[in-house]
């Protein structure tokens, strides 16, 4: 289909955020996203591409399978969607396969109806913002509930699969990197980063400012529009991205959320909507100098 000289091979240089292809074999042919696959010869294949950013490529595949890879893609984020799909009715993509060697991964999963909601925020009356924020808070309390591996037994914090956080509040200074095993151990190391980055503002104060928690919880960790999917009656439909995905204090989804970012009243809406508040103030003194 389409002039020969038009292809071009399928490489990450030549995939365009937001644009559809037609694949057959090693070659993509850019074309109109009304194509529609089942006019296609059998070797070839509709793709979409709809997120290209930072060792992750997203891409879904005939407008029913979508894949996440690259060197970011690893065995945590497939690990907290099985626990999630296993454990809750958190709507969120089925795990269709995934493979994993070192320095590249892929996630084969099926692809959640509706819109993002980070396209339609700003579209939004009062009432379906509130609606959406309460939706996702109840999704929040159930992913909560998720216990603890017995193989995870003793840690306080990690991802999904056991493995350290890559978060920039919490990555270890030292290699390998230390568990974290309590609270204390956590403030500890936001502390240890904060001086190590040329945090001096709050240096004697820092670790009084820090929020405490007794215990930790499943956490998502990135919860924001982009990662949110809802239909036209502003339904949930899924929540995507749980590379982050672990347990994290019970503050830690709140202070995530209440990240500044370039997404309107979407925190102020969350916040408002809360079931709880934290001060975050120790987290945002941190947060200045780490991210």
């Amino acid at each position: 289909m389409g002039d020969p000289i038009n292809w071009v091979p399928f490489t990450l240089r030549n995939l365009e955020k937001g644009k559809h292809y037609i694949k057959k074999g090693k070659n993509i042919l850019r074309c109109s996203p009304l194509v529609n696959p089942l006019d296609l010869p059998p070797d070839e294949e509709v793709i979409a591409v709809i997120s290209k950013r930072m060792g992750r490529l997203v891409l879904e595949y005939d407008f029913s399978l979508v894949t996440k890879s690259g060197h970011a893609v690893l065995p945590a984020e497939a690990e907290a969607m099985k626990l999630v799909s296993g454990r809750t009715s958190v709507p969120i993509p089925e795990v269709l396969f995934a493979t994993f060697r070192p320095g590249y991964g892929k996630i084969s999963m099926s692809q959640i109806p509706g819109s993002c909601l980070e396209d339609k925020w700003d579209t939004l009356d009062e009432s379906a913002k509130e609606s959406i924020c309460l939706q996702t808070w109840e999704s929040i309390a159930k992913l909560r509930t998720i216990p603890r591996p017995d193989n995870l037994e003793g840690l306080y914090q990690c991802l999904a699969d056991g493995s350290p956080s890559r978060d920039a509040m919490l990555a270890d200074l030292e290699n390998p990197p230390r568990p974290l095993m309590n609270d204390s151990e956590l403030r500890a190391r936001i502390y240890e980063r904060y001086l190590h980055c040329g945090g001096r503002r709050y240096e004697h104060e820092l670790p009084d400012m820090l929020p405490r928690s007794e215990h930790s919880v499943f956490t998502h960790a990135d919860i924001a529009p982009r990662n949110i999917m809802v239909d036209e009656q502003n339904k949930v439909t899924g929540i995507l991205d749980w590379e982050w995905a672990g347990w994290y204090p019970d503050y830690w989804e709140y202070a995530q959320i209440m990240r500044p970012a370039f997404y309107g009243d979407w925190s102020r809406w969350m916040d408002r909507t809360a079931p709880r508040r934290w001060d975050l103030t120790g987290i945002n003194a941190a947060r200045k100098v780490l991210i």
